[in-house]
């Protein structure tokens, strides 16, 4: 049985930190081993899972959802993020998994260890694309470094790239215990770290073809995702201590915030897109209908006229979709189009469909409807158009995640969105702020990291990362 070393406190949001109080744990030493066992960490860092997907800011930033009141996520408001909870939660699990004596009563110690690594990858990767350059080669290193350095954001993909090559040539045979999401098939987390590994790769589409190039194959050669059944995927359950944030939001806070924004359905209602009536839920005329996004004032007398998100995705025990088969697909449909795999546009084509036909899957349930969506002429793959045609599709299919679907935006630029009227100086944020304690307790890595941004700019919404090339 699961054994939790915690209670499970989801992030959900986070959010301005204005406090300037030191805190010891921020950067907590991971060379003090727990008496805890390996799976049991890696077990509450799985708790942490859900708030990647489920932010009340993230899902914002793509335009995905717009709100009926309190529209200020949606305008951008706040600037700075802390990501203590991250360093102090997930990452020192894994970091103590890495470095205590484990059990090898619990699985074959290699495979933990393994699966320990592509779990700090994962949470790695996602914190320092929010940020960019972050404390990660000095965090924790020993007791009393408060203040750790930034490592550069391309650094710290290096580094997380040589991770994952640990974790894959580390598995062996046997499962391990306490898995929340894999349930300790250790096959299916080999094909997720392997997964990710090529995610992240193509993000050096703009900033280093090469390099990503190598990566990205080497990545496909190792093994990735190969159905929906491999989905990286947290199952919430039908019980108050592991529900869905929305469930939480609409049916016990009944707050009826969120709806589908403007230019998602608007794009999706001309193709009858078939996931559309999975992602919202029709007006009380029948229809499905878009909220403007990132109204000035909301206004909860549009609720009526507008559709809610769909009362399918916020069940108790809906599960949140990270990291998924037809997501890699895309991605290597995008690949083989810009030359990092063989065959050209007939090899994009090909798995440009198979995504579309796996991503109605996962939200439908069936593909019933595949081929009829699939004569849509803007849908039909058109080698002069294929990459707007790849994103935008991949768009669709990260709903809800908000972040991924963020960083996919700023790097491909689709879709084609516009910042609301007045809102952060009339742009969409591409990084997010520090937490604003840092230019406090570690002002001089923290004024090191601002005056090294790679293209400039200040330490808010509108500066570059590494691999967001202008």
């Amino acid at each position: 049985m699961l054994k939790i070393l915690k209670p499970f406190l989801p992030i959900i949001v986070i959010g301005f930190f204005a406090c300037t109080k030191f805190d010891s744990s921020y950067y907590s030493d991971p060379n003090n081993p727990s008496a805890a066992s390996g799976t049991q960490l890696i077990a509450n860092a799985e708790l942490y899972l859900p708030s990647i997907s489920l932010s009340v800011y993230g899902v914002h930033y793509p335009q995905y959802l717009s709100l009926t009141t309190f529209t200020d996520n949606s305008r951008y408001i706040a600037t700075n993020f802390s990501f203590t909870s991250w360093y102090t939660g997930p990452i020192i699990d894994l970091q103590k998994a890495l470095t205590s004596q484990l059990n090898a009563n619990e699985g074959p110690v290699a495979n933990q260890v393994a699966v320990a690594k592509i779990l700090k990858a994962y949470f790695m990767w996602f914190m320092t694309d929010r940020w960019g350059d972050l404390p990660y080669s000095e965090a924790g290193r020993a007791a009393g470094n408060f203040s750790p350095k930034y490592d550069k954001q391309k650094d710290i993909y290096d580094s997380l790239f040589l991770l994952l090559d640990e974790a894959n040539a580390a598995f062996v045979s046997g499962n391990i215990l306490n898995d929340i999401v894999y349930k300790g098939d250790v096959s299916k987390w080999k094909k997720m770290g392997n997964t990710i590994h090529a995610l992240m790769a193509l993000r050096l589409s703009k900033v280093d073809a090469a390099k990503g190039k190598a990566e990205f194959v080497k990545a496909i050669n190792n093994g990735i995702m190969t159905a929906n059944t491999d989905n990286f995927l947290f199952p919430h359950l039908a019980d108050a201590t592991m529900e869905n944030f929305w469930y939480n939001s609409f049916t016990r806070l009944g707050r009826q915030w969120y709806a589908l924004s403007k230019p998602l359905v608007d794009y999706m209602k001309p193709l009858s897109d078939p996931r559309l009536p999975v992602f919202g839920d029709k007006n009380n005329a029948g229809q499905y209908v878009g909220l403007e996004y990132g109204k000035e004032v909301g206004n909860s007398n549009d609720i009526p006229s507008i559709s809610l998100l769909g009362t399918g995705l916020r069940q108790q025990n809906s599960p949140v979709y990270l990291v998924t088969y037809a997501q890699v697909l895309f991605a290597k449909a995008e690949a083989a189009k810009i030359g990092w795999l063989d065959g050209g546009d007939a090899v994009a084509k090909t798995n440009y469909e198979e995504a579309i036909k796996q991503s109605i899957a996962q939200w439908t349930g069936s593909t019933a409807s595949v081929a009829a969506f699939m004569t849509n002429p803007d849908i039909i793959y058109d080698p002069a158009n294929a990459i707007k045609q790849i994103s935008y599709q991949r768009w669709v299919h990260l709903f809800l995640h908000g972040y991924e679907g963020w960083a996919e935006w700023r790097r491909t630029g689709y879709p084609l969105l516009v910042a609301p009227a007045g809102a952060n100086g009339g742009q969409i944020p591409r990084r997010e702020g520090y937490p604003t304690q840092e230019a406090n307790i570690n002002k001089a890595n923290y004024d090191a990291a601002v005056a090294a941004f790679p293209y400039g700019g200040t330490d808010g919404l509108n500066t570059r990362v590494w691999w967001d090339k202008p």
